[in-house]
């Protein structure tokens, strides 16, 4: 069986279920109203709106579960639709890439997806915004004192000036 898809729970075992993408929806749209959207092409299975985790708000996002042809056509007549003023998204979804990291975070540990293993948004060793040099800012610790972060190499320091108390 394939990500995105599994046999329908009303034991009806020759169906199976495809979960879909919807992006691009209204802040204040409702799981009934994404829910009646959809039952025009088929019996929905699942909805699940997508709220921010530290504010509880609707993130704009969801994923709608429903038989395999009635997807289909629902993503075929829906994708680009626009309701309230905003074009939809509506897609086949895909699976749930990995997250890395655990501690750290936003500037230091293990960083996730914006540091590296030691870095996190200001230092570390890789990440999608660095590389093995680190982080967003550069390397070093979470305040470049040590690495090979911007502020160490692209100023001169007093006492590289070869003499005078001036920079």
């Amino acid at each position: 069986m394939q990500h995105g898809r599994r046999q329908a729970q009303n034991g009806d075992f020759g169906k199976l279920n495809k979960k879909i993408y919807v992006g691009n929806l209204s802040f204040q749209a409702t799981e009934d109203e994404v829910r009646d959207l959809f039952a025009e092409f088929g019996s929905v299975e699942s909805v699940a709106m997508i709220n921010d985790r530290d504010t509880g708000r609707f993130r704009g996002f969801c994923f709608v579960e429903m038989e395999e042809d009635a997807a289909e056509q629902a993503i075929a007549a829906l994708n680009g639709k626009e309701i309230d003023g905003r074009e939809l998204r509506v897609n086949e979804a895909r699976p749930r890439e990995e997250r890395s990291g655990g501690s750290g975070g936003y500037r230091g540990g293990s960083g996730g997806n914006r540091g590296g293993s030691s870095g996190g948004y200001r230092g570390g060793s890789g990440g999608n915004r660095g590389g093995s040099s680190g982080g967003y800012r550069g390397g070093g610790d979470s305040r470049n004192k040590g690495g090979s972060g911007r502020r160490d190499d692209n100023y001169r320091r007093r006492d590289d000036s070869g003499g005078g108390d001036r920079w």
